[in-house]
């Protein structure tokens, strides 16, 4: 990102000596307003490409975020050089494309309804599951599951985990759940030590009597003996819309 913030700032930097000196030479007029009005649908346009492009090449990314800047950054641009009328506020015009989105997902062979802590014969302990973007309830309440480092991303549905059944090796297991809508309910024992990063960009949050609801709610929370403890859990959840809960049991 660092490297993009970085390209924006010059590409910005390039562009508005290119305007001055226009300006100057009386080939075009110009304010403020109608510098940044051209400028802020680039840098749309170079996330979207660069989470596309990540995600071709197998290394990160989002092909539906991508995508979704791309197009928006592409149309904001196409607006300004009057080919069609698009402004910013006209993005709710873009709704049909999750269907699209969704229709995709479909086609995918490696989509997965179920249960999806599966690993690899060959695959280390310490090594992270990936689940690709999804639809569909994660259930995991089966007794004795092994809790392991898992990243999780779903386009909608629900995510259950009842640890309380689980098996929990002694180490420090990362846990990731993103998703852009759907709730979290989390049951962890009150002897196993956790911490966790929620993040919501509409809904609510509860963990352990602390509660967060609203727009744009973020809430942290650390056991006392986290930093101590050989077995604990460290989570990260983040939705767009939804619902993150987590009791002790």
């Amino acid at each position: 990102m660092k490297d993009l913030i970085r390209l924006f700032i010059a590409v910005s930097i390039i562009g508005i000596g290119v305007i001055l000196v226009l300006f100057n030479l009386g080939v075009i007029a110009f304010d403020a307003y109608e510098i940044w009005v051209y400028l802020y649908p680039v840098f749309f346009v170079l996330v979207g490409g660069k989470w596309l492009i990540q995600y071709m090449r197998k290394k990160g990314g989002s092909w539906v975020a991508g995508s979704f800047l791309l197009l928006f950054g592409l149309l904001l641009l196409l607006d300004r050089f009057e080919v069609l009328s698009f402004g910013f506020f006209d993005v709710w015009k873009l709704w049909p494309l999750l269907i699209i989105y969704i229709g995709v997902q479909f086609l995918k062979r490696d989509n997965r309804f179920s249960y999806v802590n599966w690993q690899k014969e060959d695959q280390k302990d310490t090594d992270p599951i990936f689940s690709k973007f999804s639809i569909g309830t994660y259930e995991y309440t089966r007794p004795n599951w092994r809790v392991e480092p898992t990243k999780l991303s779903s386009l909608f549905g629900d995510f259950y985990l009842d640890l309380s059944k689980a098996f929990i090796p002694e180490q420090e297991i990362p846990f990731s759940i993103r998703s852009l809508a759907g709730d979290v309910t989390i049951l962890i024992p009150e002897h196993i030590p956790f911490r966790i990063q929620a993040m919501v960009r509409a809904g609510e949050i509860e963990v352990v009597g602390q509660r967060a609801e609203g727009i744009h709610r973020v809430l942290s929370y650390q056991s006392e003996d986290y930093e101590f403890a050989v077995r604990k859990i460290d989570f990260t959840v983040k939705l767009e819309a939804g619902s993150i809960r987590i009791d002790q049991v």
